[in-house]
């Protein structure tokens, strides 16, 4: 088991994914093309829901291009269980190798204990992405309004990346994990 990094806010876990994508030399750069062959970062807040994996699959195919890197973040409530690390590792994995087979590209993740918009936030902060990309957890305006929403969170306190909300599936409940 590898130890548990504390930081000043949270605590997390690096995620050690499978080694799917051979290692390359980064192309040398050429005059107009920097940016295009240097790839982006890019941050995908993940849960075990069905609107994460929709918002996951909406960025596979509307916003991920060849060289990215995904950084897959899961907020929960301990990092210290090996439960809740083990079922959060099999996600991530399982989303790494989707990645890597729908779009070519790399995968880091993490799992982070703490409040779920301040921790993602915090991640954002640390990465410096060009988008993060989340899903809604499909709750009415009212229930959003009393318990919160941790999209609205990030919209209003992640300033280092523009945030794209990606809205459920509208009436599918049967979107699953498969």
């Amino acid at each position: 088991m590898e130890t548990v990094m504390e930081d000043e806010e949270y605590t997390y876990r690096d995620v050690f994914l499978p080694t799917l994508i051979p290692r390359i030399p980064a192309p040398g750069l050429e005059r107009g093309t920097v940016e295009r062959r240097r790839g982006r970062d890019i941050v995908i807040a993940i849960d075990h829901g069905p609107n994460s994996k929709h918002a996951f699959d909406w960025a596979l195919i509307h916003l991920v291009r060849l060289a990215d890197t995904l950084y897959l973040v899961h907020a929960v409530s301990s990092v210290r269980s090996e439960i809740v690390y083990e079922a959060s590792q099999a996600l991530m994995e399982k989303l790494s190798v989707e990645a890597f087979q729908i779009a070519m590209v790399r995968t880091m993740a993490r799992i982070v204990s703490g409040d779920a918009g301040k921790v993602i936030c915090k991640e954002v902060e640390r990465v410096k992405p060009a988008a993060v990309v989340m899903g809604t957890r499909g709750r009415s305006l009212i229930q959003s309004v009393f318990q919160g929403s941790v999209s609205d969170y990030c919209v209003h306190n992640c300033k280092s990346a523009p945030v794209i909300i990606v809205p459920g599936k509208a009436g599918d409940g049967s979107l699953t994990w498969n």
